[in-house]
């Protein structure tokens, strides 16, 4: 059974940070693309960073220079650190693991909670 297990949201000051972990079983975890994505709410869910198999990331404009994206893959984890942070943050963060073979496999975790004060 895979899972995808968020942890490390809660609430913030603006200007301050957060480390968002996801930590995976049930999958082989370096063979997967890993993600970030986040749903504030009536709006729809968005990419945030990604990062392949070899290390490349990838950001969402907004978050380019403030998060950034990590993966270790000894232990089944992909990390966002998230500095800099403001209001429109905020939103539920949620963990993805991506493989394409004969079709795509998408798993994600139940999510966690930012909420950024202002």
């Amino acid at each position: 059974q895979v899972q995808l297990v968020e942890s490390g949201g809660g609430l913030v000051q603006a200007g301050g940070s957060l480390r968002l972990s996801c930590a995976a079983s049930g999958i082989i975890f370096s063979i997967h693309f890993m993600g970030w994505y986040r749903q504030a709410p009536g709006k729809p869910r968005e990419l945030v960073a990604s990062i392949t198999t070899g290390g490349t990331t990838n950001y969402e404009d907004s978050a380019k220079g403030r998060f950034t994206i990590s993966r270790d893959n000894a232990k089944g984890t992909v990390y966002l650190q998230m500095n800099s942070l403001k209001p429109e943050d905020t939103a539920v963060y949620y963990c993805n693991a991506r493989r394409m073979s004969n079709r795509v496999y998408d798993y994600w975790g139940q999510g966690t909670l930012v909420t950024v004060s202002s």
